[in-house]
């Protein structure tokens, strides 16, 4: 169950921990935090991906070490044994890249879920918000990783030739083929060899819900790859490629998500 709804979440919002994990591509000018403060469903926790990721770095959003997770998600107030539900107010829906870290780094994946349609939708319903700060008591969280649902650019090059995965961008298809300038400065415009693309935005309803299980199943089918293969999932900086992760999962409840981290923020450098 990677997915909820506003009505699960409204009737179990006292025995779950909420996060909110709003982040929004640099060209919106928008703040995830300040927006947060401004409004949030009740209780939310705040996850600045940003600052939550391997900071000595030049790649955005890249997976911390475990010492630095357990800490993030010790002043967050959250156990190892928590039912979690991510939401976001985000066009690139990026409550899914804390659903895959909180996979990554052991949190069972039966307790972590995202809320299907997020903040949008749960404003449209006119269910409740508030301004208040939520109140954290600082846990001992401790983390596992699971190394086996990450790749690097090494692997992603030497299975060029092995074929032991597929590869499946979640950018548009414009810039998949290259097209159109990348967004950020100093990447050639391209893809990745022998990769499939499949636009998470199509994946995606014009309410921020996800589009029905058979839908998906259509869409994964209509690329040309065998979707029962080993598939690992990228995009521009690992945000988008957690959707096509999450949007799996829902029609292969065995899938671990598995993402190329650097994805063409490292790979289009070269």
């Amino acid at each position: 169950m990677s997915l909820v709804d506003t009505n699960w979440l409204e009737e179990n919002i006292n025995k779950v921990k909420i996060i909110d994990c709003s982040w929004h591509m640099p060209q919106t000018k928008r703040n995830g935090f300040i927006e947060y403060r401004k409004e949030h469903i009740p209780n939310a926790i705040f996850f600045d991906l940003d600052k939550n990721s391997k900071l000595n770095t030049d790649l955005p959003h890249m997976l911390t070490d475990a010492k630095s997770w357990e800490v993030i998600v010790s002043n967050m107030g959250i156990e190892n044994n928590d039912e979690i539900v991510i939401y976001d107010n985000s066009d690139v829906i990026s409550s899914c890249r804390c659903w895959y870290n909180l996979i990554y780094f052991g949190h069972n994946p039966k307790k972590v879920h995202v809320l299907n349609g997020g903040l949008k939708k749960w404003k449209n319903e006119n269910k409740l918000t508030d301004s208040k700060q939520t109140n954290l008591k600082v846990s001992i969280y401790k983390a596992e990783e699971n190394k086996q649902l990450v790749k690097n650019k090494k692997e992603i090059d030497e299975n060029i030739q092995k074929k032991e995965f597929e590869v499946v961008d979640a950018r548009s298809k414009e810039r998949f083929e290259g097209k159109v300038v990348e967004p950020r400065k100093g990447l050639k415009s391209g893809s990745i060899e022998n990769s499939f693309c499949i636009p998470f935005s199509e994946l995606i309803n014009e309410d921020h819900t996800f589009i029905n299980k058979d839908e998906i199943i259509k869409k994964f089918n209509s690329v040309g790859f065998d979707i029962n293969k080993n598939l690992v999932f990228s995009c521009g900086s690992g945000v988008t490629a957690s959707v096509l992760a999450l949007a799996y999962s829902i029609i292969n409840d065995k899938y671990m998500p598995t993402i190329y981290d650097g994805s063409w923020s490292e790979y289009g450098k070269s």
